[in-house]
């Protein structure tokens, strides 16, 4: 793989020139329709870790995926630096700041698909077509590949799929979508080898698998088998970023919430310190609890960027030819220390009883409405009259609704438009719509 083509500011379907706007390149631009899309804008009440959070300085997907950006942005401009002094032909149509653009934006974007109620909201959806009655009743009238779609939502996938929908009118440039996506492969992958970082997961769902391959064509990713290929290389930064942040972070809103001792958070922020180590002295001078965190979570990630950033570089060459395939988190200096904060945020934070209540909730609100608008969607697609799936149906999202009456008996389709309903919603909507449909509040 080549920079040249990793760096393509082509949107699909469409030809963008340098000097369409000189005073936005065309990765600011995707920054910018990001940050005013609708789906971006509900991850403010969507939760990160503490689900509703009573607290305003505990983390929602909003706050973090800002955050996520930030690094991002740091990491793609000190790579970029480097290497376009080692690539100089790149000068002449490419910066720092387009690397740093390109990052931030797939680092804005990277929980765009995830829907309420966390991770556990992922299991849920997938639960529902894998062990409920309802959802279990449509195998038979799927592929197989369409069924392992649902049966293992994954909200990389939908993050994609919600990227390139026309409903939202994004379109973005081949280099972010590139970026964005850290599982070039699809589920149902026979040849899966899970101790590649890329194909640990997957990025998109069949009703995208040709629009990917129209990305990878632009970029010129490296294709590693039947509709697989090796990643785009700054999609290791998002994926850094991303590591970076959530490790540190989540460390900080448990000590915040009382779940993790200042004392412990201290010695656990202190193990991931290396060129920052010297500036501790500092925390004497701060007065609060909150501050001291604070101040120690920056250092921290500060650290750590140094070493992801350095880490990219002196293996470029390997990611470039597709035998670079981990996590640059999972293999920089500081990951002993990043694995014992995960491991103390999963005994004290993860398993904290708030959180465990709500996920349990989340379990029983999904699939409830999975329940009912499927079957209010499949009434809708067989014309089977009912009173009370027709009145269902109007609760339906007008560009879901359309897209289910001209589904053409596509029951993929119609099961796919009901999910990117139902993952779609924030956690305090789905609550409040479940109660409604179940008839506990009204």
């Amino acid at each position: 793989m080549n920079w040249e083509h990793l760096l393509s500011s082509n949107r699909m379907g469409q030809r963008v020139t340098s000097s369409h706007e000189p005073s936005r390149s065309a990765f600011e631009q995707d920054y910018d329709r990001i940050i005013f899309s609708h789906p971006f804008r509900r991850l403010q009440d969507k939760t990160q870790v503490h689900p509703l959070p009573e607290h305003d300085f505990v983390h929602t997907r909003l706050t973090h995926s800002l955050e996520v950006s930030s690094v991002g942005r740091s990491l793609g401009k000190r790579v970029g630096e480097v290497i376009l002094q080692r690539h100089p032909e790149l000068n002449k149509d490419f910066s720092l700041f387009d690397f740093g653009a390109i990052v931030a934006v797939a680092s804005l974007a990277h929980d765009l698909g995830n829907p309420p109620f966390g991770h556990a909201g992922e299991d849920a959806i997938s639960d529902f077509f894998l062990h409920h009655s309802v959802g279990k009743s449509f195998e038979s009238k799927v592929s197989p590949g369409e069924w392992s779609d649902l049966t293992r939502f994954e909200g990389n996938a939908q993050g994609f799929r919600i990227l390139t929908k026309n409903q939202y009118g994004l379109k973005l440039t081949a280099a972010t979508l590139g970026a964005f996506t850290k599982y070039p492969c699809p589920s149902l992958f026979p040849n899966r080898d899970k101790s590649k970082r890329s194909q640990k997961k997957f990025g998109f769902f069949l009703t995208e698998q040709e629009i990917f391959k129209s990305v990878a064509g632009e970029l010129r990713l490296k294709l590693t088998g039947d509709n697989s290929w090796n990643r785009h290389p700054l999609a290791f930064l998002v994926e850094a970023a991303d590591d970076i942040c959530y490790s540190i972070i989540d460390l900080e809103d448990g000590c915040s919430l009382g779940l993790v001792s200042y004392d412990d958070a201290r010695a656990l922020f202190e193990s991931v310190l290396t060129r920052n180590k010297s500036k501790l002295g500092k925390l004497d001078q701060l007065l609060s609890q909150q501050e001291k965190i604070g101040y120690l979570r920056a250092l921290a990630i500060g650290d750590l960027m140094d070493e992801c950033a350095t880490l990219f570089l002196d293996h470029e060459k390997e990611i470039l030819d597709g035998s670079f395939d981990v996590a640059l988190a999972d293999v920089c200096p500081s990951k002993d220390a990043l694995k014992q904060i995960i491991k103390v945020s999963v005994e004290k934070i993860y398993k904290a009883r708030q959180v465990v209540e709500i996920e349990a909730a989340g379990h029983e609100v999904l699939p409830g409405l999975l329940e009912e608008f499927t079957t209010a969607g499949m009434y809708l697609l067989e014309k089977t009259p009912s009173r009370k799936y027709s009145n269902l149906q109007k609760l339906f999202p007008p560009e879901t609704y359309h897209a289910l009456l001209t589904g053409g008996g596509n029951y993929n389709g119609m099961l796919r438009s009901v999910v990117d309903m139902i993952s779609g919603l924030t956690d305090r909507h789905a609550l409040s719509l479940y109660r409604k449909i179940k008839g506990i509040s009204l």
